[in-house]
């Protein structure tokens, strides 16, 4: 059984988290329509005739900056996006809210289609700050493998010369979430130079805020909900499984956060004649932040697991049939322990509490002695089905009172200095809830068979992935499916220095999409 702090979250019958298809589905999924093998071979065909064009165009598009809050930046790149669909034959506009970046909308009608996809994509990257770059975030590198396994940068080859789809491109972005654009327009050029139609409608949505927590896409949705109307929404994003299998996922966890800083005297002061004397702010937060969890590592704020809703027996099947591949990660990731005692897939139906940063005073070289007048923590939570993400702050902030903490909105005065031994300021991060699609829906074995046609490998169901998406504005306001389609390698850095894809991934990318745009 799947139990945390005590309590079970699971019955031990349904601890799977991600599903093998059945016999059923795979026999499906195995006779897909001739059209779609005919697309995807199509789609193959004409990659492999220009590779390094699509290189050159994908390096091109990297280039680009696109951190979401500069707005001059991401509104030029969705510029581009519009003009590259345009050529296409897609109507395309830019939504506008002001002072916003722009949602770039588009539409291809078939004549006789019956159904409508809706294709989201974010266009906008993490920040591209920080020393351990390589190269410029900006500036897309080809390598000839990992760059931490000895794959050396090398030069883009000439058209017509091979490429290796074990090399990879360096550079932000390149996995999260630029990589589907070049393959959407690569699986459209090859549809449509030979003459295949598309069977469904499609409109595009490519956001450029979701890497800054999507802020204004709800009042995009509320000001043009009447061009959304989709039959099922396809998301774009996220890595395929650690075992490098494809996976259809029906879901996503939430996310929220909070900043705290802690403080200590009103000024920096000399540690030698001050220390052991004045309160030491890093050593405050750090004794804080253990409170947080357990020896195991899970949370121990109290009521954080209360609220989450077990997944059903419906999205759960036999545990041994799932790829587990928790060994081969800690090896590969160089780590001797997990927090608590389960797998990873199981860890992921429970919320997480994360320090993504801390600050107080420097380190190594720049290390002064001085006790710091304050030390920050930008806190992360990963939230599942039935978290509410304004409760669980509430539960986090309870939880830093009943450790002394005065809690304040902005940095204190004086007055409040005396009056408080300890004082907390807490920033609230908002967020979003977690998401899922219902996995028995009738155009879920459509996709699942558009997908085993761009593959030659078993497909994987999931019911949540771990990483977050503003899918709850798709699946709860706008009230239609999504599902997830992950083409990146797991081993992207994602959000991290020296992001890459590797090109397989991204050749996948196009099989997949054209089997997308053709499915029955």
């Amino acid at each position: 059984m799947l139990r945390v702090a005590g309590r079970t979250l699971v019955p031990g019958a349904i601890l799977l988290v991600v599903t093998l298809l059945s016999a059923a589905s795979l026999e499906l999924a195995a006779a897909a329509a001739p059209q779609q093998q005919d697309a995807v071979a199509v789609a193959r065909a004409y990659r492999q005739a220009h590779e390094v064009e699509i290189l050159q165009f994908f390096s091109g598009l990297l280039r680009r900056p696109n951190y979401g809050g500069n707005l001059e930046d991401v509104t030029a790149v969705a510029g581009y996006l519009e003009e590259q669909f345009e050529a296409r034959g897609a109507e395309m506009e830019l939504l506008r809210l002001p002072d916003v970046p722009p949602l770039v909308y588009g539409e291809i009608k078939v004549p006789g289609a019956t159904r409508t996809l809706g294709i989201y994509v974010h266009y906008d990257g993490q920040p591209a700050t920080g020393p351990d770059w390589v190269n410029g975030p900006y500036e897309p590198v080809l390598y000839s493998g990992r760059m931490d396994l000895g794959g050396e940068p090398i030069d883009m080859p000439e058209p017509g010369e091979a490429v290796d789809p074990n090399w990879r491109i360096y550079a932000r972005s390149a996995s999260d979430d630029k990589a589907p654009l070049p393959a959407l327009l690569t699986a459209l050029d090859a549809l449509q130079g030979a003459g295949i139609p598309l069977t469904s409608n499609i409109k595009f949505l490519f956001e450029g805020e979701e890497e800054i927590g999507s802020t204004h896409l709800g009042e995009y949705i509320e000001a043009y909900g009447d061009k959304l109307g989709v039959d099922l929404w396809l998301f774009c994003d996220g890595p395929v499984h650690q075992t490098g299998v494809p996976q259809v996922v029906f879901g996503v966890r939430g996310v929220t956060g909070l900043d705290v800083t802690v403080y200590g005297p009103a000024r920096p002061l000399h540690s030698g004649h001050y220390g052991s004397w004045a309160p030491v702010p890093g050593q405050m937060l750090a004794e804080l932040i253990a409170s947080m969890k357990d020896a195991d590592g899970n949370v121990a704020v109290e009521g954080f697991y209360d609220s989450v809703v077990p997944l059903g027996r419906g999205e759960l099947e036999a545990f041994e049939r799932l790829p587990l591949p928790d060994e081969q990660l800690r090896a590969e990731l160089g780590i001797g322990w997990t927090e608590g005692e389960e797998s990873l897939a199981e860890r992921l139906l429970l919320p997480s509490l994360t320090v993504k940063g801390l600050a107080s005073g420097s380190v190594g070289a720049d290390a002064r002695n001085v006790i710091p007048d304050r030390a920050e923590a930008a806190l992360g939570m990963r939230l599942v089905k039935g978290n509410d993400p304004e409760h669980m702050i509430d539960l986090v902030e309870a939880h830093i009172e009943r450790q002394g903490f005065h809690i304040v909105r902005e940095d204190p005065d004086m007055a409040t200095r005396a009056r408080f031994p300890k004082i907390a300021k807490v920033i609230r991060a908002g967020g979003y809830p977690a998401a899922r699609t219902d996995m028995g829906l009738p155009v879920v074995e459509e996709v699942i068979e558009a997908v085993r046609a761009a593959t030659d490998q078993t497909v994987l169901m999931v019911p949540a992935l771990g990483g977050s998406l503003p899918l709850y504005l798709f699946t709860d306001v706008m009230e239609a499916p999504a599902l997830i389609l992950p083409i990146a390698n797991h081993d992207n850095n994602q959000h991290a220095s020296n992001e890459n894809i590797r090109i397989a991934n991204l050749w996948y990318g196009v099989d997949l999409y054209a089997s997308l745009l053709t499915m029955r």
